[in-house]
Formats: structure tokens, C-alpha cells, sequence
């Protein structure tokens, strides 16, 4: 271990047993051995490419080589730490933890944090489905989990990218954040639907509350936000902020379906996204966002590519929204290149 030293912060070199902090480091200081961690959990690390099956993961010399054995050994509130894959194919798609993942009910407010160089599908951790090509390539059946600076590729899948599997009785998925993520070549088992799935849905059963989706990159997706169901219960007090939806709006059905089996959504707040393309796949919906049946949503601060003449109401052509949903400050080119705000029409 290094040298340095813990200053108070009234001055002077704080003295054993140092419980009047906070302090701060005044000189530079070499741990030999540090974890970082995100709570009060155990840290567990997963390295694909020097990884092994039979080590502890209690270390990155130690690793485990597989994310679902990462997160089987883990306990509830513990941090999981993913390094990318060496990239040895270079032909744009990164080399990918082939996995079905399941975070099971009794895990709950687990982490699955990757080492992030930045927010594109180079710079993260790639996840695309194992074996089980109908099913999402990670679902998720406990509370408070935190899933972060991760990629998801859909391609070859038909199960979807991240499923909240919620029923109110064995398993509940309330209280996940995403943040950071890149979700690329997302689909449903319709592949001209958002209806049957996409990068981040919901269960048919609905339920899944609390949930917070910010700060993600989506491309390629045939939806990008799917809630398939509620009849448990509709999803409600979520926050969708701060993401770019998918583009080109020709390989896009819908960027958020929030219609359900028809009762929607209730409490959401969509803020500062932007939507580059206006989804024209030819399926079910080409439209940017489908919140039949919503109640007491917000739509703020966000922003549409098109500078065609669509309309955003309960029948309208570029979004379905209820009288039921707020719509303030959000925007679009208009045909005259100036940006005007979107009104219920």
C-alpha cells in the first residue's frame, strides 16, 4: 500500500481513529488491493475471455467466465462486475456473451454492472441469446435490480432483449433501473410487431412498478419499449428519460408500446428522449409511441424527427395519445426547418 495521508476537513492530518470525517486524500494513494462496488453487496467478476468456470469470481484474477454463473452464486444486494469480450472478429459486431440470463426472485436488488467505455456497442459488454432463442436474453424476476452500462443484441432472437417478469405472487421485477445500455436488433415473435415484444418489456401479466429506463441508446429495434400485458395489474410510476430511440424508422414498428391489452400505463413520466425516425416498418402500428388506455402520464421535453405533418391525439398518425396523458414542451421540425412544439390535434 502506498503512502498518503487523510485529511479532516477542518485542516491537518486526521488522526486514528478517524471518526469525524468525511475526509479527503491530500496526496496520491496506491492501494494494492480495492473494490469498488455499487452497495453494500458482495462484488462478484465475470471476464468472458480469461475467465473460468471453476474459479471463485470473488476477483478479476479469480473471474467466472459466464454472467449466469456469476449471478447464481450472488446474494441478494450484490454487485456484478462484466468486462467485454477480447474483440477478435472485426466486422462491427463485438464478440458477445451468448447467454439466457434469469436474475431469480430471491436475488433481489442485485447489480449487473459493465465495464463501460462509453455508451456504443463497441464500448460495452454485448450480451445476444444463448440456446433459448424465444426467450429474452435476460429476465428478470426480483426487485431493485440495477442493470448498467450493458449492450443487448437481438439478432437471431425472437424473445426480446430485458423481460420485467412480474405476477404479483411468485416473482416481481418492481423497482429495476436500466441506465446506460445499448439495445440493438430487438424483437418480439412477430418480427413486423411491437405487440409480441422488443429491447426492454413487460410481462403480459403487467405489474413490474418503480421502474426507472434512462440515459440508453436504442438502434434497429422492432420496438423498443414493450408493455405486452396487464392483466394483473397496468405498470405504473415509471421514468423513461434521457434515451434515443431507434432508427431507421424502416426496420421500426412502434418506439414505445405502452397500449398493452388495451388498459395502458398509468403514472409514466416520458422526458427528454429523442426520436429520430417515425417507425415505417408496414406492421401493426408505424407509429412513435402507442399509449392507449394511459392514465395520469406526462409527456415533456422530448423530441421528434419528422418534419412531416402528423398528428399526435387519441387517433393520430404519429403517436396515439389519450386526453388522459399531459403532452407540454415537446418538439419537432416543422416543413418550414424552424422547430415548433407538438400539439394534441
Amino acid at each position: 500500500m502506498g503512502n498518503g495521508f487523510r485529511t479532516s476537513p477542518l485542516g491537518g492530518i486526521a488522526a486514528p481513529p478517524y471518526t469525524t470525517g468525511p475526509y479527503t486524500f491530500s496526496e496520491d494513494i496506491v492501494f494494492s488491493s480495492a473494490t469498488i462496488v455499487g452497495n453494500e453487496g458482495a462484488a462478484w467478476f465475470v471476464d468472458g475471455t480469461n475467465g473460468l468456470s471453476t474459479n471463485t469470481g470473488k476477483g478479476w484474477s479469480d473471474a467466472l467466465n459466464t454472467i449466469q454463473a456469476a449471478v447464481t452464486l450472488a446474494g441478494p444486494g450484490d454487485n456484478i462486475y462484466i468486462t467485454a469480450k477480447d474483440i477478435t472478429d472485426f466486422t462491427g459486431d463485438p464478440t458477445s456473451y451468448e447467454e439466457n440470463i434469469i436474475i431469480p426472485p430471491a436475488t433481489s436488488s442485485l447489480s449487473l454492472i459493465g465495464v463501460s467505455r462509453g455508451r456504443t456497442q463497441g464500448g460495452l459488454p454485448q450480451l445476444k441469446d444463448g440456446t433459448e432463442t424465444t426467450a429474452a436474453i435476460l429476465t428478470i424476476r426480483a426487485p431493485g435490480c440495477l442493470i448498467a452500462n450493458l449492450g443487448f443484441n437481438g439478432s437471431g432472437n425472437t424473445g426480446g432483449g430485458i423481460l420485467l417478469d412480474a405476477d404479483a405472487s411468485t416473482k416481481d421485477a418492481a423497482g429495476t433501473s436500466i441506465i446506460g445500455c445499448h439495445f440493438k436488433n430487438c424483437k418480439g415473435s412477430t418480427a413486423t410487431s411491437a405487440v409480441t415484444g422488443g429491447a426492454i418489456m413487460w410481462s403480459a401479466e403487467g405489474m413490474c412498478w418503480q421502474t426507472l429506463i434512462s440515459g440508453n441508446r436504442f438502434y434497429r429495434n422492432v420496438a423498443d419499449i414493450v408493455v405486452k400485458g396487464s392483466s394483473t395489474m397496468r405498470p405504473q410510476d415509471c421514468i423513461i428519460e434521457n434515451n434515443v430511440f431507434t432508427s431507421p424508422g424502416s426496420v421500426c414498428d412502434c418506439n414505445l408500446f405502452l397500449k398493452g391489452t388495451g388498459s395502458g400505463v398509468e403514472g409514466f413520466v416520458i422526458r427528454n428522449n429523442v426520436f429520430p425516425s417515425v417507425p415505417s416498418l408496414g406492421g401493426t402500428n408505424d407509429v412513435f409511441i402507442d399509449a392507449t388506455g394511459s392514465l395520469n402520464c406526462i409527456m415533456t421535453g422530448n423530441t421528434f424527427g419528422t418534419s412531416t405533418t402528423l398528428t399526435f391525439g387519441a387517433a393520430g398518425s404519429g403517436a396515439l395519445i389519450p386526453t388522459t396523458m399531459l403532452m407540454t414542451a415537446n418538439f419537432r421540425e416543422t416543413t418550414t426547418g424552424v422547430n415548433g412544439e407538438v400539439f394534441r390535434t
